[in-house]
């Protein structure tokens, strides 16, 4: 973090000049180079038979780096691979089609016949790609636990996509297949076509790699362990993950070309769900987290089936016996476990935090931390000297029960208001309704003067709602640093910026405040920080409130900030908030039960008991307030 301006980076070690390309952009071409290397070297060691036999898992390869993506990366399963995968081979098939054969006495010019193929290589990517994001638009905005019911539908199209094919002969030749496919232009699929397949690879194979160093990259790694907080902080994880979907479709589109042009012949079965299983087995099986152990699961398992199907009785039953035993025992596949195997050694030999230890997140081995651009939050279109937050008659109902009964409530702008009340009073669920977690029955929901009684938490981060939870909800498997970086994005993160690394650096004076504040904040290099899963429960309540206060809300909620902090951790907890709320000029409104941290903090005070406002006015008001006595005391008002 930024402790002064101008002589630390980002990462809290002291700035230095910008290092040569080296650490993570070494982790990311060294394999890219070991793979071109590998590639180059099958004709002339294995000769042009098995290069063509590797050609075909290779382009299965180029599937299953797709599945790889948003299985192992984004978090939500593909069922249906085999669609998109199959889509791009009959498009292909059918413009390719339209060219005279190579072989024959008169064929196509080149300058006719180069276009064409190169066009029926677009539009076998593009089409798949297109139907991806529209199917993820539609599947990721209707729900928001969307996981399952996305494989479910995934699945359905394969199926369906499998019956078109089957069924329309007059296009796709039906049960049949959609044979005389002839060569790519000057390429002959039983010599070159095979260098054409590999440089396929290994372009795809750079892209996912490449994304995944990405702020991007990092998006979608923390929907998959925490949409709810990705959406707290204004991202559309709807169309994060459709973008996903469409990347990955694009990349089977690419590989049902090169299919195409392999075999000569597109049957139905390349759209089928057999198929579709396949893909996710060897993804899963090579390693799901990496681009290169989904391929390795394609070419290394594919090739295995080639030549041991027809020789070993109940092959595809030892295939799936091997797919549960990785499954359970080995979450990262083969090549996680090979990694692990390899840490493990190289530790043993070594001890202590690897030499040169950089970061995944950071290819460029280390640079000078960049003012971040402002925040960007939506108009309101409303009045700011209007309520910061108002509840006009506010009734929630949940299963029969009636949470929130009529609540009618205001929140002047600026300053800090607190939210007390016994459990189950209604504190977080009228947070709930207002972020759109809870139904609303009846009534209004204000936010200076605009209604957001039907607000999606997206929207409302972008209008400069943030918001802290009862629990605190951060990204388990990310670095600490990395959970600050993307709570920094919030509001800020334009699309170029997300696909450039000067969005890993950037810093901010909300960033110089908390880092001066927060003790183990300070100065933790994002390799060697700890993943925020392993922080206690007290760090945890204290990260997450740094990542609300960086998102530079207007409205800050936070849901019992100091709850399980020790005394002295509850003061500097009360200081950042103090301090945070008068630099941004924001309103805060603190739902908490220690009586001794709402008096330090609350210039007002709400009480709510059974889901109506009981009483509203200062500390000492609310003290002597009979009503408030009694409910305090047991009684029932």
């Amino acid at each position: 973090m930024v402790s002064s301006a101008g002589d630390r980076r980002l990462d809290g070690a002291p700035a230095v000049a910008p290092a040569p390309r080296s650490s993570g952009t070494t982790r990311l071409l060294l394999p890219l180079a070991g793979l071109l290397v590998a590639l180059a070297l099958v004709p002339a060691i294995g000769g042009e038979f098995f290069a063509y036999q590797l050609g075909l898992f290779l382009i299965y390869g180029m599937v299953t780096q797709g599945i790889a993506l948003v299985w192992g990366r984004a978090g939500f399963l593909p069922l249906g691979q085999s669609l998109f995968f199959g889509l791009g081979a009959y498009v292909c098939g059918l413009v390719l089609r339209t060219l005279p054969d190579p072989a024959a006495t008169a064929p196509a010019p080149l300058a006719i016949a180069l276009p064409t193929a190169a066009g029926a290589i677009l539009a076998a990517i593009a089409l798949p790609a297109v139907l991806a994001w529209v199917a993820g638009r539609l599947v990721f905005a209707r729900r928001h636990e969307s996981g399952p019911y996305f494989s479910l539908i995934t699945l359905a199209l394969a199926m369906l996509g499998f019956q078109v094919a089957n069924q329309w002969s007059s296009l796709t030749g039906g049960f049949n297949g959609l044979g005389g496919i002839p060569d790519l232009p000057v390429i002959d699929r039983y010599g070159n076509l095979y260098y054409l397949v590999a440089l396929a690879t290994l372009a795809v194979t750079a892209l996912y790699a490449w994304l995944a160093t990405t702020p991007l990259g990092t998006l979608w790694a923390a929907i998959s362990q925490n949409e709810d907080r990705v959406q707290f902080f204004g991202f559309a994880t709807d169309r994060l993950k459709a973008v996903a979907f469409a990347i990955s479709a694009a990349t089977a589109g690419l590989a049902g070309a090169l299919y195409a042009a392999h075999q000569g012949l597109v049957t139905p079965q390349a759209t089928g769900f057999l198929l579709s299983a396949e893909f996710v087995i060897w993804t899963a099986v090579g390693g799901r987290a990496s681009p290169y152990g989904a391929l390795l699961g394609a070419v290394g398992i594919g090739l295995l089936s080639a030549e041991l199907r027809d020789h070993v009785s109940y092959w595809e039953a030892i295939v799936a016996a091997v797919f549960i035993v990785v499954v359970i025992r080995f979450p990262g596949g083969l090549l996680g476990a090979l990694q692990a195997a390899g840490r493990s050694v190289y530790h043993r030999r070594r001890p202590g935090p690897a030499a040169g230890a950089g970061d995944d997140s950071r290819p460029d081995g280390g640079t000078r931390a960049t003012p971040a651009p402002p925040v960007r939050h939506a108009t309101t279109a409303g009045d700011a000297s209007r309520a910061a937050l108002a509840f006009d008659g506010v009734r929630v109902r949940s299963g029969g029960v009636t949470i929130l009964d009529g609540l009618t409530l205001e929140i002047d702008p600026g300053g800090i208001h607190c939210l007390i009340g016994p459990n189950g009073a209604g504190k977080t669920s009228a947070f709930n309704v207002l972020t759109g977690r809870l139904p609303l029955a009846e009534g209004r929901i204000r936010l200076h003067g605009r209604d957001v009684s039907r607000g999606r938490a997206d929207a409302l981060a972008r209008l400069g709602v943030g918001r802290k939870f009862q629990i605190p909800s951060v990204f388990p498997h990310l670095s600490v640093a990395d959970n600050l970086r993307i709570a920094l994005w919030a509001n800020r993160l334009g699309r170029r910026d997300s696909l450039r690394q000067a969005p890993r650096h950037w810093r901010t004076p909300m960033l110089d405040l908390v880092s001066a504040r927060i003790d183990f904040l300070r100065g933790i290099p994002p390799a060697e920080g700890p993943p925020a899963g392993s922080l206690s429960q007290g760090q945890r309540q204290v990260l997450e409130l740094a990542m609300t206060v960086l998102s530079e809300p207007r409205l800050l909620l936070l849901d019992e900030p100091c709850a399980g902090l020790s005394p002295g951790e509850t003061r500097r907890q009360i200081a950042v908030i103090e301090e945070s709320v008068r630099v941004l000029d924001a309103t805060a409104l603190i739902v908490e039960h220690d009586m001794a941290a709402v008096e330090a903090l609350a210039r007002r005070v709400h009480v709510l008991h059974h889901g109506r406002l009981l009483a509203s006015g200062g500390l000492a008001a609310i003290q002597a307030d009979p009503a408030v006595r009694a409910v305090y005391a047991g009684g029932r008002k």
